[in-house]
Protein backbone atom coordinates (compact mmCIF):
# COMPACT_ATOMS: atom_id res chain seq x y z
CA UNK A 1 0.00 0.00 0.00
CA UNK A 2 2.82 2.05 0.63
CA UNK A 3 3.75 2.23 -3.16
CA UNK A 4 0.47 2.89 -4.19
CA UNK A 5 0.30 6.27 -2.21
CA UNK A 6 3.40 6.97 -3.44
CA UNK A 7 2.00 6.58 -6.97
CA UNK A 8 -0.66 9.02 -6.34
CA UNK A 9 1.26 11.10 -4.58
CA UNK A 10 3.38 11.40 -7.64
CA UNK A 11 0.03 12.18 -9.43
CA UNK A 12 -0.97 14.68 -7.57
CA UNK A 13 2.02 16.76 -7.32
CA UNK A 14 2.00 16.74 -11.49
CA UNK A 15 -1.57 18.75 -10.64
CA UNK A 16 -0.07 21.50 -8.21
CA UNK A 17 1.51 23.64 -11.41
CA UNK A 18 -0.99 26.14 -13.06
CA UNK A 19 2.24 26.68 -14.85
CA UNK A 20 2.09 23.86 -16.42
CA UNK A 21 -1.42 22.14 -16.00
CA UNK A 22 -1.79 20.58 -18.92
CA UNK A 23 1.43 18.38 -18.87
CA UNK A 24 0.13 17.73 -15.38
CA UNK A 25 -3.17 16.92 -15.88
CA UNK A 26 -2.11 14.33 -18.51
CA UNK A 27 0.22 12.66 -15.98
CA UNK A 28 -2.21 12.88 -13.41
CA UNK A 29 -4.82 10.59 -15.09
CA UNK A 30 -2.22 8.20 -16.36
CA UNK A 31 -0.93 7.55 -12.63
CA UNK A 32 -4.87 7.48 -11.23
CA UNK A 33 -5.23 4.94 -14.10
CA UNK A 34 -1.94 2.79 -12.58
CA UNK A 35 -2.88 3.11 -9.28
CA UNK A 36 -6.68 2.01 -9.80
CA UNK A 37 -5.40 -0.96 -11.66
CA UNK A 38 -2.64 -1.59 -8.55
CA UNK A 39 -5.72 -1.40 -6.21
CA UNK A 40 -7.68 -3.92 -8.51
CA UNK A 41 -4.76 -6.55 -9.03
CA UNK A 42 -4.45 -6.61 -5.22
CA UNK A 43 -8.22 -7.14 -4.30
CA UNK A 44 -7.76 -10.48 -6.62
CA UNK A 45 -5.03 -11.72 -5.36
CA UNK A 46 -2.30 -10.38 -7.47
CA UNK A 47 0.45 -11.13 -5.93
CA UNK A 48 3.19 -11.29 -8.86
CA UNK A 49 3.43 -7.69 -9.05
CA UNK A 50 7.34 -6.48 -9.28
CA UNK A 51 7.07 -3.44 -6.22
CA UNK A 52 10.29 -2.78 -7.46
CA UNK A 53 9.25 -1.58 -10.88
CA UNK A 54 6.43 0.27 -9.92
CA UNK A 55 8.68 2.10 -6.99
CA UNK A 56 11.10 2.90 -9.61
CA UNK A 57 8.51 4.17 -12.53
CA UNK A 58 6.54 6.33 -9.55
CA UNK A 59 10.47 7.71 -8.98
CA UNK A 60 10.64 9.03 -12.70
CA UNK A 61 7.65 10.35 -12.10
CA UNK A 62 8.49 13.00 -9.49
CA UNK A 63 11.99 13.55 -11.14
CA UNK A 64 10.72 14.27 -14.23
CA UNK A 65 8.48 16.58 -12.64
CA UNK A 66 11.11 18.44 -10.34
CA UNK A 67 13.62 18.89 -13.89
CA UNK A 68 10.09 20.83 -15.16
CA UNK A 69 9.92 22.90 -12.01
CA UNK A 70 13.28 24.01 -13.15
CA UNK A 71 12.02 25.98 -16.08
CA UNK A 72 9.90 28.59 -14.91
CA UNK A 73 12.18 29.40 -12.07
CA UNK A 74 15.72 29.48 -14.33
CA UNK A 75 14.33 32.58 -16.21
CA UNK A 76 14.08 35.84 -15.15
CA UNK A 77 11.27 37.61 -13.07
CA UNK A 78 10.03 38.71 -16.33
CA UNK A 79 7.43 35.41 -17.06
CA UNK A 80 4.76 37.03 -15.57
CA UNK A 81 4.96 40.11 -17.65
CA UNK A 82 4.55 39.60 -21.45
CA UNK A 83 6.63 42.96 -22.68
CA UNK A 84 9.94 41.93 -20.71
CA UNK A 85 12.61 39.35 -21.29
CA UNK A 86 12.52 35.57 -21.03
CA UNK A 87 16.08 35.26 -20.76
CA UNK A 88 17.80 36.17 -24.02
CA UNK A 89 14.71 34.82 -25.76
CA UNK A 90 12.25 37.05 -24.86
CA UNK A 91 9.36 35.11 -24.91
CA UNK A 92 5.78 36.50 -23.91
CA UNK A 93 5.85 32.58 -21.67
CA UNK A 94 2.76 33.75 -19.65
CA UNK A 95 0.61 34.37 -23.08
CA UNK A 96 -1.89 30.77 -22.64
CA UNK A 97 -1.54 30.51 -26.24
CA UNK A 98 1.79 30.39 -26.27
CA UNK A 99 1.81 27.92 -23.01
CA UNK A 100 -1.12 25.27 -24.93
CA UNK A 101 1.52 24.92 -28.01
CA UNK A 102 4.72 24.46 -25.61
CA UNK A 103 3.07 21.92 -23.81
CA UNK A 104 1.62 20.31 -26.90
CA UNK A 105 5.09 20.35 -28.53
CA UNK A 106 6.85 18.67 -25.62
CA UNK A 107 4.11 15.71 -24.69
CA UNK A 108 1.53 15.21 -27.17
CA UNK A 109 3.28 16.22 -29.97
CA UNK A 110 6.66 15.54 -28.69
CA UNK A 111 7.80 12.77 -31.30
CA UNK A 112 7.17 15.05 -34.55
CA UNK A 113 8.68 18.02 -32.80
CA UNK A 114 11.46 15.94 -31.62
CA UNK A 115 11.95 14.60 -35.75
CA UNK A 116 11.34 18.79 -37.00
CA UNK A 117 13.73 20.13 -35.13
CA UNK A 118 16.20 17.30 -35.97
CA UNK A 119 15.46 18.28 -39.91
CA UNK A 120 16.19 21.92 -38.96
CA UNK A 121 19.65 20.54 -39.28
CA UNK A 122 18.95 21.06 -43.19
CA UNK A 123 18.43 24.04 -44.14
CA UNK A 124 18.53 26.35 -40.64
CA UNK A 125 22.09 27.68 -41.20
CA UNK A 126 21.24 28.72 -44.88
CA UNK A 127 18.29 30.37 -44.20
CA UNK A 128 19.46 32.43 -40.94
CA UNK A 129 22.40 33.88 -42.96
CA UNK A 130 20.01 35.17 -45.56
CA UNK A 131 17.73 36.70 -42.49
CA UNK A 132 20.93 38.30 -41.11
CA UNK A 133 22.02 39.24 -44.70
CA UNK A 134 18.61 40.99 -44.51
CA UNK A 135 18.84 42.23 -41.28
CA UNK A 136 15.86 40.34 -40.37
CA UNK A 137 15.25 38.41 -36.96
CA UNK A 138 17.14 34.57 -36.78
CA UNK A 139 14.08 33.35 -35.44
CA UNK A 140 11.89 33.92 -38.74
CA UNK A 141 13.70 30.51 -39.27
CA UNK A 142 11.09 28.69 -37.21
CA UNK A 143 8.19 29.88 -39.60
CA UNK A 144 8.77 26.87 -41.70
CA UNK A 145 9.30 24.93 -39.06
CA UNK A 146 5.65 25.39 -38.36
CA UNK A 147 4.89 25.88 -42.14
CA UNK A 148 5.86 22.88 -43.05
CA UNK A 149 7.77 20.85 -40.76
CA UNK A 150 10.78 21.98 -43.11
CA UNK A 151 9.41 19.84 -45.55
CA UNK A 152 10.28 20.90 -49.12
CA UNK A 153 7.78 18.71 -50.64
CA UNK A 154 4.51 19.69 -48.14
CA UNK A 155 1.61 20.02 -49.63
CA UNK A 156 -1.66 21.55 -48.06
CA UNK A 157 -5.20 20.56 -48.51
CA UNK A 158 -5.35 24.29 -50.37
CA UNK A 159 -2.25 23.78 -52.44
CA UNK A 160 -0.36 26.00 -50.44
CA UNK A 161 3.62 24.22 -52.05
CA UNK A 162 6.75 23.62 -50.28
CA UNK A 163 9.16 24.53 -47.35
CA UNK A 164 7.59 28.10 -47.31
CA UNK A 165 3.99 26.88 -48.18
CA UNK A 166 3.52 29.22 -51.11
CA UNK A 167 -0.25 29.79 -53.26
CA UNK A 168 0.39 29.83 -57.06
CA UNK A 169 -0.11 33.46 -57.30
CA UNK A 170 1.94 34.86 -54.22
CA UNK A 171 4.81 32.65 -55.43
CA UNK A 172 4.35 33.79 -59.39
CA UNK A 173 4.22 37.58 -58.23
CA UNK A 174 7.48 36.57 -56.05
CA UNK A 175 9.70 35.59 -59.20
CA UNK A 176 9.17 31.67 -58.33
CA UNK A 177 8.97 29.49 -61.66
CA UNK A 178 5.87 26.87 -61.64
CA UNK A 179 5.56 24.79 -64.69
CA UNK A 180 5.34 21.54 -66.02
CA UNK A 181 8.77 20.36 -65.19
CA UNK A 182 9.99 22.96 -62.29
CA UNK A 183 8.15 24.13 -59.31
CA UNK A 184 10.61 26.67 -57.49
CA UNK A 185 8.20 26.76 -54.63
CA UNK A 186 10.10 23.04 -53.67
CA UNK A 187 13.28 24.78 -53.96
CA UNK A 188 14.00 25.42 -50.45
CA UNK A 189 17.20 28.24 -51.46
CA UNK A 190 14.92 30.17 -53.95
CA UNK A 191 12.12 29.89 -51.85
CA UNK A 192 13.38 31.31 -48.86
CA UNK A 193 14.41 33.91 -50.57
CA UNK A 194 10.52 34.90 -51.90
CA UNK A 195 9.60 34.50 -48.57
CA UNK A 196 11.99 36.87 -46.96
CA UNK A 197 11.51 39.45 -49.41
CA UNK A 198 7.73 38.82 -48.30
CA UNK A 199 7.85 39.04 -44.78
CA UNK A 200 9.95 42.18 -45.33
CA UNK A 201 7.20 44.00 -47.46
CA UNK A 202 4.84 42.96 -44.76
CA UNK A 203 6.99 43.81 -42.03
CA UNK A 204 7.17 47.36 -44.04
CA UNK A 205 3.19 47.60 -44.04
CA UNK A 206 2.70 46.80 -40.20
CA UNK A 207 5.98 47.57 -38.16
CA UNK A 208 5.04 44.50 -36.30
CA UNK A 209 7.24 41.06 -36.53
CA UNK A 210 4.09 39.44 -35.15
CA UNK A 211 1.34 41.08 -37.55
CA UNK A 212 3.82 40.32 -40.19
CA UNK A 213 3.78 37.12 -39.49
CA UNK A 214 0.20 36.57 -39.54
CA UNK A 215 -0.12 38.25 -42.39
CA UNK A 216 2.26 35.77 -44.36
CA UNK A 217 -0.03 33.01 -42.23
CA UNK A 218 -4.00 34.30 -43.33
CA UNK A 219 -2.99 37.07 -46.17
CA UNK A 220 -2.62 41.16 -45.37
CA UNK A 221 -6.24 41.59 -46.19
CA UNK A 222 -7.62 39.23 -43.18
CA UNK A 223 -4.72 41.41 -40.62
CA UNK A 224 -6.13 44.31 -41.90
CA UNK A 225 -9.33 44.02 -41.41
CA UNK A 226 -8.80 42.70 -37.85
CA UNK A 227 -6.90 45.66 -37.36
CA UNK A 228 -9.90 47.82 -38.94
CA UNK A 229 -12.18 46.17 -36.39
CA UNK A 230 -10.29 47.63 -33.64
CA UNK A 231 -12.50 50.62 -31.27
CA UNK A 232 -9.58 53.12 -30.92
CA UNK A 233 -5.60 53.84 -31.92
CA UNK A 234 -3.99 54.18 -35.14
CA UNK A 235 -4.86 50.48 -36.63
CA UNK A 236 -8.75 51.89 -36.50
CA UNK A 237 -8.21 55.20 -38.64
CA UNK A 238 -5.64 53.08 -41.37
CA UNK A 239 -2.46 54.23 -40.07
CA UNK A 240 0.14 51.88 -39.87
CA UNK A 241 3.90 51.83 -39.09
CA UNK A 242 6.59 51.43 -41.75
CA UNK A 243 10.01 51.24 -40.08
CA UNK A 244 12.82 49.85 -40.67
CA UNK A 245 13.92 46.25 -40.50
CA UNK A 246 14.01 45.14 -36.74
CA UNK A 247 16.75 42.15 -36.29
CA UNK A 248 14.74 41.83 -33.18
CA UNK A 249 11.54 39.32 -33.55
CA UNK A 250 9.89 40.89 -30.28
CA UNK A 251 11.13 44.39 -32.07
CA UNK A 252 10.52 47.83 -30.85
CA UNK A 253 7.24 47.97 -33.14
CA UNK A 254 3.46 47.00 -32.46
CA UNK A 255 4.03 43.60 -30.87
CA UNK A 256 1.27 43.92 -28.37
CA UNK A 257 -1.40 44.60 -31.25
CA UNK A 258 -0.93 41.38 -32.30
CA UNK A 259 -2.24 40.44 -28.88
CA UNK A 260 -5.20 43.26 -29.09
CA UNK A 261 -6.38 41.88 -32.73
CA UNK A 262 -6.04 38.10 -31.86
CA UNK A 263 -8.86 37.15 -31.33
CA UNK A 264 -10.29 39.22 -34.65
CA UNK A 265 -7.96 36.50 -36.91
CA UNK A 266 -9.01 33.44 -38.28
CA UNK A 267 -8.68 30.51 -36.02
CA UNK A 268 -5.72 29.12 -37.59
CA UNK A 269 -3.38 32.72 -37.40
CA UNK A 270 -4.73 33.45 -33.71
CA UNK A 271 -2.63 29.66 -33.25
CA UNK A 272 -0.06 30.99 -35.67
CA UNK A 273 2.12 33.48 -33.82
CA UNK A 274 2.00 31.28 -30.28
CA UNK A 275 3.22 28.24 -32.19
CA UNK A 276 6.16 30.29 -33.44
CA UNK A 277 7.60 31.24 -29.96
CA UNK A 278 6.54 28.08 -28.16
CA UNK A 279 9.11 26.36 -30.95
CA UNK A 280 11.41 29.18 -30.45
CA UNK A 281 11.44 28.67 -26.94
CA UNK A 282 11.51 24.68 -27.33
CA UNK A 283 14.42 24.67 -30.37
CA UNK A 284 16.54 27.23 -27.31
CA UNK A 285 15.68 24.99 -24.09
CA UNK A 286 15.46 21.17 -25.88
CA UNK A 287 17.61 19.93 -23.11
CA UNK A 288 15.42 21.20 -20.26
CA UNK A 289 12.34 19.33 -21.81
CA UNK A 290 14.34 15.90 -22.96
CA UNK A 291 13.67 16.19 -26.26
CA UNK A 292 16.24 13.97 -28.41
CA UNK A 293 17.40 16.25 -31.12
CA UNK A 294 20.08 14.86 -33.78
CA UNK A 295 20.46 17.59 -36.38
CA UNK A 296 20.58 16.71 -39.66
CA UNK A 297 23.85 17.17 -42.06
CA UNK A 298 22.98 21.28 -43.73
CA UNK A 299 21.81 21.32 -47.30
CA UNK A 300 25.11 21.98 -49.13
CA UNK A 301 25.86 21.52 -52.77
CA UNK A 302 27.52 22.25 -56.14
CA UNK A 303 26.51 23.22 -59.15
CA UNK A 304 26.98 21.48 -62.67
CA UNK A 305 25.00 23.19 -66.33
CA UNK A 306 23.29 19.59 -67.62
CA UNK A 307 21.36 19.51 -70.47
CA UNK A 308 17.83 19.67 -70.82
CA UNK A 309 15.35 16.10 -70.15
CA UNK A 310 18.20 14.98 -68.01
CA UNK A 311 17.61 12.09 -65.67
CA UNK A 312 18.08 12.47 -62.15
CA UNK A 313 17.80 8.72 -62.04
CA UNK A 314 20.48 8.27 -64.64
CA UNK A 315 22.82 10.58 -63.36
CA UNK A 316 22.56 9.84 -59.86
CA UNK A 317 22.84 5.88 -61.38
CA UNK A 318 26.31 7.47 -63.16
CA UNK A 319 27.82 8.96 -60.19
CA UNK A 320 27.56 6.21 -57.70
CA UNK A 321 24.42 7.58 -55.39
CA UNK A 322 21.66 6.54 -53.26
CA UNK A 323 18.68 5.95 -55.42
CA UNK A 324 17.33 9.54 -54.04
CA UNK A 325 19.81 11.35 -53.62
CA UNK A 326 19.96 14.03 -56.99
CA UNK A 327 15.89 13.87 -56.71
CA UNK A 328 16.77 15.33 -52.87
CA UNK A 329 19.27 17.47 -53.96
CA UNK A 330 16.53 18.87 -56.56
CA UNK A 331 13.06 18.88 -54.95
CA UNK A 332 12.25 21.69 -57.83
CA UNK A 333 12.20 19.35 -60.71
CA UNK A 334 9.08 17.68 -60.32
CA UNK A 335 9.68 15.32 -62.62
CA UNK A 336 12.68 14.11 -61.67
CA UNK A 337 14.65 15.21 -64.92
CA UNK A 338 16.24 18.88 -65.98
CA UNK A 339 13.53 20.81 -68.13
CA UNK A 340 13.53 19.94 -72.15
CA UNK A 341 14.87 22.89 -74.33
CA UNK A 342 18.00 24.38 -72.53
CA UNK A 343 20.98 24.05 -70.15
CA UNK A 344 19.40 23.82 -66.16
CA UNK A 345 21.44 24.77 -62.96
CA UNK A 346 21.74 20.95 -61.84
CA UNK A 347 22.76 20.23 -58.12
CA UNK A 348 25.22 18.00 -57.03
CA UNK A 349 26.97 16.61 -53.74
CA UNK A 350 29.71 18.94 -52.82
CA UNK A 351 33.31 17.96 -54.07
CA UNK A 352 31.21 15.69 -57.16
CA UNK A 353 31.84 18.08 -60.47
CA UNK A 354 34.69 15.66 -62.07
CA UNK A 355 32.31 12.77 -61.54
CA UNK A 356 28.97 14.50 -63.09
CA UNK A 357 30.55 15.48 -65.88
CA UNK A 358 32.00 12.15 -66.48
CA UNK A 359 28.08 10.73 -66.08
CA UNK A 360 26.65 14.02 -67.60
CA UNK A 361 29.09 12.38 -70.44
CA UNK A 362 28.36 8.86 -70.93
CA UNK A 363 24.49 9.84 -70.20
CA UNK A 364 24.27 12.17 -73.10
CA UNK A 365 26.13 9.65 -75.60
CA UNK A 366 23.25 6.91 -74.30
CA UNK A 367 21.44 9.47 -75.38
CA UNK A 368 22.33 9.97 -78.51
CA UNK A 369 23.18 5.80 -79.39
CA UNK A 370 19.09 5.38 -78.64
CA UNK A 371 18.24 8.32 -81.27
CA UNK A 372 20.19 6.90 -83.69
Amino acid sequence: MFQIKKLILASRRLSASGWYTRWGRARQSAMLRVSKLMVLSIALGALLIDWTEVHRFAGQVEARWARHQVVPSAVPSALADMGRELADAQLPIDNERVKHWMVRFSTTAKLEFERTLSRAGLYSDMIREKLRARGMPEELVYLAMIESGFLTNARSTVLATGMWQFMDPTARALGLRIDAYVDERRDPVKATDAALVYLSELYQQYGSWYLAAAAYNAGPTRVTLALSRRSVGRAANGIFHHAAADENLDGQGDEDLYWEIVDHLPKETAQYVPKLLAARYLARYADQFDLDVTLADPYEYDLVWAPGATSLADIGEAMGLPDDRMRELNPQLIRDMTPPGSVYPLRIPVGSAYQAMAALATTESRSRLADD
